[in-house]
């Protein structure tokens, strides 16, 4: 015990309340994570079986179906407090599962069924991961963030490596349709881990179990007027959107150049699987031993300018030798750093703004504006493509993109740097 204690501490820089509080975000993460990926390489899979010219549309639906969502989420925001509505969205996506597991067991548009699905997934992982986040960034500050969201996100790194493992081992024996089930104890689980988290949040601040027990408040249309009033936000907004522009085109890359060099939907899938994998492993490591320390040592800017750097070196790669090697090596960097270093970074500008924007401000710039560049950046490529540029010559029209987000990313970390110094001052005065 001794010996687990001392390893935590190093791993966990923290007090003991902010230890339990970040040990049951960890198992929240994992739980979240684990369902999800289990998912994913099926959704991959019917992606590519769909047919890859029909991706801009499924994209344009995601887009469609989180417009409509959105002031749905809003409004159930609006009207119950943090430690009821969590629960409320994860026990609807699990029923969704098990709708889909009957669905597809009964054999019933199956070709509808499996679009629709690849929609659902798309929508599930954004939400579900965007509701995390805006917990976390409600109830631990910037300073927190920097010690503890790498630790925080390995819990979900975790699961993503056990996700991909129990769909490889799993998807003969059982079936591809029965690891849906699998995914629905996953998401009960992660409900369990939001409670104990509440309870021990109750510890971290005074105060606490109020805010968890009040009501947000605002309107279920809030969170558009929120976001143009706030330059700092519209700034993260364009940072996720660019986050979406190199996703989208190297996604596009990937899933054209797999097709057409990967045949069987058997083999295709366990390419997707063990990318999960290796991105899961390397993640993992650095977020256990590295992430909180380079964020601290070279701040929040340097840490979200670092995956559009990894674009710029991807997009020259591509851009000169657009192969199925290469595409997996940068898809296989960019998720990694994404994951380890950027994304924390991501949530930390989130911890200096008010809390009703924490929940639909960023719910919107995280799902919506997100899903929308997808499908946005989805028929840019679309139409480069049909004007006859190949797949090196559309890398290189990303690669100054990537250099501007690089720009942007920095000039957001001083800005949240800035910001975060202030509510310091604030909180030492006691005003």
């Amino acid at each position: 015990m001794s010996t687990l204690q001392r390893w935590l501490g190093r791993a966990v820089p923290a007090t003991p309340l902010e230890r339990a509080a970040a040990l049951w975000s960890f198992a929240y993460f994992f739980m979240l994570l684990a369902g999800y990926y289990v998912l994913r390489p099926l959704r991959d899979e019917m992606a590519i079986a769909g047919g890859v010219k029909n991706l801009p549309w499924m994209f344009t639906a995601t887009f469609v179906t989180l417009l409509v969502a959105q002031p749905l989420y809003g409004a159930l925001v609006t009207k119950l407090p943090r430690a009821r509505f969590i629960p409320v969205v994860y026990h609807f996506f699990a029923i969704n599962l098990a709708a889909f597991w009957l669905l597809l067991t009964l054999d019933l548009g199956t070709v509808i069924v499996a679009r629709v699905f690849f929609v659902w997934v798309s929508v599930f992982n954004l939400f579900a991961v965007a509701v995390f986040w805006s917990f976390m960034a409600d109830i631990f500050d910037g300073a927190q963030g920097k010690r503890l969201f790498g630790f925080i996100g390995a819990g979900g790194t975790a699961g993503a490596l056990l996700g991909p493992v129990i769909t490889f081992g799993l998807s003969v024996p059982l079936g591809p349709v029965n690891l849906l089930i699998v995914a629905v104890i996953f998401l009960e689980l992660a409900v369990f881990c939001v409670h104990g988290l509440e309870r021990a949040a109750a510890h971290l601040r005074r105060g606490e179990t109020r805010v968890a027990e009040r009501r947000i408040g605002g309107g279920a249309f809030a969170a558009l007027p929120e976001l143009t009033r706030s330059p700092y936000l519209l700034g993260v907004a364009c940072w996720v959107s660019l986050l979406s522009f190199g996703g989208t085109i190297l996604y596009f890359e990937q899933a054209n150049i797999v097709a057409s060099a990967v045949h069987g939907a058997g083999e295709q899938t366990r390419i997707f699987a063990g990318i999960d994998l290796v991105v899961g492993l390397l993640t993992l490591a650095t977020q256990f031993f590295a992430t909180a320390k380079l964020i601290g040592r070279f701040g929040v800017g340097a840490a979200a300018a670092a995956l559009p750097a990894v674009y710029v070196v991807g997009f020259a790669a591509l851009a000169v030798a657009p192969g199925l090697a290469v595409v997996l090596v940068v898809q296989v960097v960019q998720r990694w750093m994404n994951f380890a270093i950027s994304n924390p970074a991501r949530q930390i500008f989130y911890t200096v703004v008010a809390r009703e924007e924490k929940y639909k401000a960023k719910n919107l710039i995280d799902v919506v504006i997100f899903r929308g560049s997808d499908a946005l950046y989805g028929w840019m490529f679309d139409s480069l493509q049909l004007l006859g540029l190949k797949l090196g010559a559309i890398a290189l029209c990303a690669l100054p993109v990537a250099l501007g987000w690089t720009v942007l990313a920095a000039s957001l970390g001083r800005v949240q740097e800035r910001r975060a110094a202030e509510m310091a001052s604030v909180l030492a005065s006691g005003d």
